[in-house]
């Protein structure tokens, strides 16, 4: 079954032909843990240790391996990777202070290799 494309923060997205934006298998789950890692641990009051709340370290000094061992430990958690082998993490930090994270992982449901790179 297809979900709507709505990246985190944004808008539901629209496809070429007018029509809401639909995911293929391997969007949907980079969606599903993007969402997972920047919401807010108790953001949901329905499940209370959902999100890495990596947000939460914008404008402060960057701690790269608890950010990292957060992803980590959301990443246990997420139903859609697969544990073994156990998912990847790496955190750098740019000139200008950003961290740039990237997360490897192996899909659940196509068995299949997929990496996530975003700036935090």
């Amino acid at each position: 079954m297809a979900d709507l494309a709505l990246q985190f923060g944004g808008d539901l997205m629209v496809s070429a032909s007018g029509d809401l934006a639909v995911l293929d298998d391997q969007a949907l789950v980079q969606q599903r843990v993007l969402r997972r890692l920047l919401t807010n641990p108790g953001d949901y009051i329905w499940q209370l240790g959902y999100g890495a709340g990596l947000g939460q370290f914008i404008g402060q000094p960057a701690a790269l391996s608890l950010m990292a061992g957060l992803v980590r430990a959301q990443m246990r958690r997420e139903p859609q990777v697969m544990q073994s082998p156990p998912p990847t993490v790496s955190m750098s930090m740019a000139d200008d202070g950003t961290v740039n994270a990237t997360v490897s992982y192996v899909d659940a449901a196509t068995g299949q290799t997929a990496s996530l790179s975003f700036s935090i």
